[in-house]
């Protein structure tokens, strides 16, 4: 086969397109913009500590479970190393002065959190009992073959998610506890549907785990297998114009004039900037206007922690924040005396069986807004006022850090900082946001972003794409290579390698 497939991004999205349909015979040409693959994996090294950008901790890693399937047929497992995260609590949710444990396993997860809430041990079985009902729903979650369009149940998808937690429970504390780690979608009151906290909290209680030396490693190995296998992945070449003729698209044109023509294009990027790059009459001015009005999630504001030498022991657990209660959803409604009103505070690993941290993240939200007056400007050129904007924005987070950490700010030998401003640069997601469209139950067709578009050889993955984290991305990915080799096909072929491997075994 020497059909040639051009994709725009080298993001987990567009890495993954380019191993499956490179694994199946298509030329493959991945163009990256920047100087570093990745995405949302990449990661940056200041004073010689390392840090991760976006994907801090994975799940459903261990053998047998949904991600270890697909990295197994990626072949990322031999290049990865892996560190477990507390299995009694690898989320902490602190609220106020309380702390609650999430703790893998079902049973355990409800064993634990009964501690807290003694008279709610059938509706954390309910609760369950719902989240499985809803991964079931997702062929590919199961490595199911079908035939019907993958659709997920309509009740989990027009359902918010503190809807679905008010009828579970009556107890408001233990539905704002069930929410609390939701800075792992940007979640929204009376918005986020259902299916998308379902999905990661099944994602996370199976196993979770840290990625030893950092998330790159997917990227690096993932272009190396599209190399191996004949492909491109060519960084410093950014799309400026997408090419049509009359019935299909048929080249890119580079930021440096030259052209790449191709048989398929596959979009990597945010959608408004794939739309910004087409001229077409083939794109109806309706699709542009609702790309153009998609609700996209808040971006964030994150303090980079370098510690001194063997001080702050390490933490194998996920801190998730919230000063009150009402911040738990209402954290993001924040304005210049109140912020912060919640953090995330992780640690990054970067060896097996660590002793001591070395790096940590600790991440808020914040609204674009707030930097909008610096957008256009360059990284490392902003002014001093915006340096100052940030260092003043970092110290007020790193107070509430020391009030529940005590005893932190001491230990600290470095800090950096990254804004909205940088995750627009090094992402390309519109205004920086964490996660891209925002996905919102009232309507859901509208916030939908299809793999296919109205030009019949160009389609869209990445986190915009069924869903954003490394499991929706990837489920992403295999949708949006099945439009070329059936979806079934794909699955057939993951489910075959998990099979051959254990026959090996």
């Amino acid at each position: 086969m020497d059909k040639h497939i051009v994709i725009i991004g080298s993001g987990l999205g567009g890495l993954t397109c380019g191993y499956i349909l490179a694994k199946n015979g298509y030329k493959v040409t991945v163009l990256e913009k920047g100087a570093q693959l990745g995405g949302c994996l990449q990661t940056f090294v200041r004073r010689g500590a390392k840090f991760e950008t976006g994907m801090h901790y994975i799940g459903c890693i261990e053998e047998g479970q949904l991600l270890h399937s697909f990295f197994r047929y990626l072949n990322l497992l031999p290049s990865l190393r892996l560190s477990s995260l507390n299995t009694q609590a690898y989320d902490i949710i602190s609220i106020g002065s309380e702390r609650y444990p999430f703790a893998n396993g079902v049973e355990n997860f409800t064993e634990q959190l009964v501690r807290y809430f003694p008279n709610e041990r059938k509706n954390l079985e309910n609760y369950w009992q719902a989240i499985k009902e809803a991964t079931a729903s997702s062929p590919i979650h199961s490595l199911s073959t079908t035939n019907e369009p993958i659709v997920l149940n309509p009740a989990h998808i027009k359902q918010s998610y503190d809807a679905f937690l008010a009828g579970i429970t009556g107890n408001e504390l233990l539905q704002l506890v069930l929410a609390g780690n939701l800075p792992l979608y940007a979640g929204e009151r009376g918005k986020t549907p259902m299916y998308i906290p379902a999905f990661i909290n099944d994602f996370y209680n199976r196993s979770a785990y840290r990625i030893v030396g950092g998330s790159e490693i997917i990227a690096h190995s993932l272009a190396q297998s599209i190399r191996a296998m004949g492909g491109e992945v060519l960084t410093k070449a950014e799309v400026a114009k997408i090419n049509c003729n009359d019935t299909k698209a048929t080249s890119v044109t580079l930021k440096t004039g030259d052209e790449i023509q191709g048989d398929y294009f596959i979009s990597n990027m945010h959608p408004a900037r794939m739309v910004e790059m087409l001229n077409t009459n083939l794109i109806r001015k309706s699709y542009s206007t609702r790309i153009g009005e998609l609700t996209n999630t808040i971006s964030n504001f994150t303090v980079y922690i370098q510690f001194k030498k063997d001080t702050v022991p390490y933490l194998n657990s996920n801190l998730y924040h919230y000063e009150t209660p009402a911040d738990v959803w209402k954290g993001k409604n924040y304005d210049t005396a109140t912020y912060p009103k919640s953090f995330l505070y992780m640690h990054l690993c970067a060896a097996e069986n660590q002793q001591f941290a070395h790096t940590a993240v600790l991440i808020g939200y914040m609204n674009f807004d707030e930097v909008a007056q610096w957008q256009g400007t360059k990284v490392g050129q902003r002014g001093e006022n915006y340096e100052n904007f940030k260092c003043e924005k970092a110290e007020k987070l790193l107070t509430l850090l020391e009030k529940q950490m005590p005893g932190t700010r001491e230990y600290i030998e470095h800090y950096y900082t990254s804004s909205p401003l940088t995750y627009l640069d090094y992402t390309g997601t519109e205004q920086g946001s964490m996660y891209g469209v925002l996905r919102d139950c009232n309507s859901s067709i509208h916030s939908l972003v299809s793999q296919r578009t109205r030009i019949p050889n160009l389609f869209q993955t990445g986190q915009n794409v069924n869903s954003h984290g490394i499991l929706g991305v990837i489920i992403g990915s295999i949708l949006t290579s099945g439009e070329l080799l059936g979806v079934n096909h794909i699955v057939r072929q993951i489910s075959n390698s998990s099979n051959a491997n254990g026959r090996r075994m």
